[in-house]
């Protein structure tokens, strides 16, 4: 026989139904000394890249005596930190986008359907968590996954959708795009000539 429920007190399985599933991705784990009178002590920073599959994404960095309260640490800062980036049908960019953060430089680019995620370390870790599913990248200038993970937040941040081009200009949405091809300019009317 189940024992009531207090006032207060929720069942578990609601609790998970509610939450939506993220999915964290464990970047980087250095061990970082600090100085003090007697010697060094040694502990853990931890780069955790956190996001729901569906457009939201977040990163974060903790510090700890011991790798676990690192992470959870992390994990927390990211979970504070989650941003939605618009894709196109939720799974690439809407556009080509640059970003840099310090020394840090990344080009993105949207693929066709079948690409897959044409990342390096990082980079892979922020596309997974984040839901996209085909996307060319490369990054110029440094390897440090902290720098290569704000430049490539940064790049996201700065896409726009259709919508929001739209909203921004005070269009419909089908004045901005327009009749386009999948990958490509304007379609061009028969006998219409390029200018």
């Amino acid at each position: 026989m189940a024992r009531p429920r207090k006032q207060g007190e929720e069942d578990n399985a609601d609790r998970a139904h509610d939450e939506p599933q993220f999915i964290e991705k464990l970047v980087a784990v250095n061990r970082v000394a600090k100085v003090v009178k007697g010697g060094k002590r040694f502990g853990f920073a931890a780069l955790i890249v956190i996001g729901d599959q569906k457009g939201k994404v977040g990163f974060g960095s903790g510090k700890a005596r011991e790798v676990p309260d690192a992470v959870r640490k992390a994990t927390d800062a990211a979970r504070r930190r989650m941003i939605r980036i618009p894709l196109r049908e939720g799974r690439t960019l809407h556009h080509d986008v640059f970003g840099h953060f310090g020394p840090g430089k990344v080009v993105l680019r949207a693929a066709p359907p079948g690409t897959g995620i044409i990342a390096g370390g990082p980079m892979r870790a922020v596309f997974e968590a984040l839901g996209v599913q085909d996307v060319i990248s490369k990054s110029v200038g440094t390897s440090n996954p902290h720098n290569m993970i704000r430049a490539t937040l940064a790049a996201l941040t700065a896409t726009m959708s259709p919508r929001q081009v739209a909203a921004r200009r005070g269009k419909k949405v089908s004045d901005v795009i327009g009749k386009q091809k999948e990958y490509g300019g304007p379609v061009k009317k028969e006998g219409e000539k390029e200018e």
